[in-house]
């Protein structure tokens, strides 16, 4: 793709305000351009392939604990704030007022009683199984046109909260509250016809917010169904120098890929300033602190040092949950304080990433051609080398493999969900990073992709894909069942 060149958007003087990093020497960049580059043999592995992140690679585990172990290279010292970052992580929330000060506030409204609620296992969420499913760690934001609007955010498309739900629909409430809705999904079978006369039928959902229990939502809602994400790797993403990020975007398609990415650009609230948005299915969220503070907030009630409201997601037309007895007002001022937040953005930052399997396979090998000769790798860029931080030694300069260009992508017409997020519009989605991704069905229980985790099998969610990738998917489609089977295989191998 071509450079992101400065007079083409503010974005390009945008900096990692979140890392202390030494600038790389003009030697330095070149080595580590070669070392990236695409290979152009596919016999062999690339060396430190398996090291799917590097020295912080963990061993591949064959249980459900496998995105839940410690980056590899962690001290001593800061695995004993891992194991405490992850008891905060699991730490089940009850409402105020308790007798368990360290844990009340939950509320009134939420998704879940602890993170690690959404983030089964540290791994993917889950569509429901039933009418009756209550752990589905899925949700729908929200949101209708106008509002802000950041003069610093070239493209920034102003939205604002439902006036009545606010941002995120909540589907649990305290006794004494009604829970904002209930998640109705109904599928329609779309068949795809592959070269071999094979069908593959995909599931193309409806959503509808059901039970409202605050009244009509607004005429111009959009909503957005989501899917908790997998965990792992978040500090290595965290570390990419934002100016390799940017050299991926090509807005206006001007090497005439037909690939058009380009960076989500969103308010930071810990610094004030405009950065690239990494995390979040619309990359709407700059770092993990961000993204930690924000889930707190929406997804559990729990007020903390970014998101400060005691009430959580409750808009000003909820008075009885904005006037609820809440968790903060004590020794910790928030219902999760300064500390609390550190440790549970550490664990985030430092869940290991499990290492390659059968990278020396035939089939693995040929797979990861296709991979490349289908244009997979123009958005899933293979391999990035994380900043130097001298204060950050567990993610500083590490050829990592995430096979992700964090950038937005126009997706097309059947993966759209129509509401706009920071600079991302209603049609473009984050490239999630594949790493692990052959590990979901050993973690989750399940093999459900994409934002809203529609797709049921890898094969699935490559159909699904449209807009940019609508040439890559038809080569799928369009290649013999040998060469489709060997990407698969690649695919379950990363």
């Amino acid at each position: 793709m071509a450079a992101f060149a400065a007079t083409q958007s503010p974005a390009a003087e945008l900096q990692d305000l979140h890392l202390n990093f030494e600038p790389r020497t003009k030697d330095e960049r070149a080595r580590i351009a070669g070392v990236v580059a695409a290979p152009s043999d596919f016999s062999t592995p690339q060396p430190y392939e398996e090291l799917s992140a590097g020295a912080a690679t963990v061993r591949a585990r064959t249980d459900a604990d496998a995105f839940s172990q410690p980056s590899a290279n962690l001290s001593f010292e800061q695995e004993l704030d891992f194991k405490v970052g992850n008891g905060l992580f699991k730490k089940i929330w009850v409402s105020s007022p308790a007798s368990t000060l360290a844990s009340d506030g939950l509320g009134p409204l939420y998704n879940a009683r602890s993170c690690q609620r959404c983030h089964i296992k540290d791994g993917r969420g889950h569509t429901p199984n039933g009418p009756n499913d209550n752990a589905i760690s899925m949700f729908l934001r929200v949101s209708i046109p106008g509002g802000a609007d950041y003069a610093e955010i070239e493209d920034y498309i102003a939205t604002q909260p439902e006036p009545t739900y606010g941002g995120q629909m909540q589907d649990f409430a305290l006794p004494g509250h009604p829970a904002e809705y209930r998640l109705d999904i109904v599928y329609e079978d779309v068949p795809v016809t592959l070269s071999d006369g094979e069908v593959v039928t995909l599931r193309k959902p409806t959503y509808t917010a059901a039970d409202l229990g605050y009244g009509p939502l607004h005429p111009e809602t959009m909503l957005s169904p989501r899917v908790a994400p997998q965990m792992i790797g978040l500090g290595l993403l965290e570390a990419i120098p934002v100016e390799d990020l940017l050299a991926n975007a090509d807005p206006e398609d001007e090497d005439g890929d037909g690939i058009s990415g380009r960076p989500n650009i969103v308010w930071a609230i810990e610094y004030g300033a405009p950065m690239v948005g990494r995390f979040g299915h619309k990359a709407g969220m700059p770092t993990i602190m961000d993204q930690s503070a924000s889930a707190f907030a929406g997804d559990i009630g729990i007020s903390n040092p970014l998101y400060p409201a005691a009430h959580g997601d409750c808009t000003a037309a909820q008075i009885e949950c904005v006037d609820a007895v809440h968790g903060d007002g004590d020794d910790r001022v928030f219902e999760i304080g300064h500390e609390g937040m550190d440790l549970v953005a550490f664990y985030s930052r430092n869940l290991g990433v499990p290492a390659r399997r059968d990278v020396n396979d035939p089939q693995v090998l040929h797979g990861k051609q296709v991979f490349h000769d289908s244009g997979c790798a123009s958005c899933h860029t293979p391999a990035f080398v994380t900043h130097r931080m001298p204060d950050r030694s567990e993610h500083s300069f590490q050829l990592i493999w995430p096979y992700s260009d964090l950038l937005l992508h126009d997706m097309g017409e059947g993966l759209a969900d129509n509401r706009p997020e920071g600079r991302a519009t209603g049609r473009e989605w984050r490239t999630p990073p594949l790493w692990g991704i052959g590990l979901t069905k050993q973690v989750s229980g399940h093999t459900q992709f994409l934002h809203d985790g529609r797709a049921q099998t890898l094969l699935e969610a490559i159909l699904w894909h449209g807009g940019e990738a609508q040439a890559a998917r038809d080569k799928v489609v369009a290649m013999p069942k040998p060469d489709r089977n060997a990407l698969i295989r690649f695919l379950e191998s990363l």
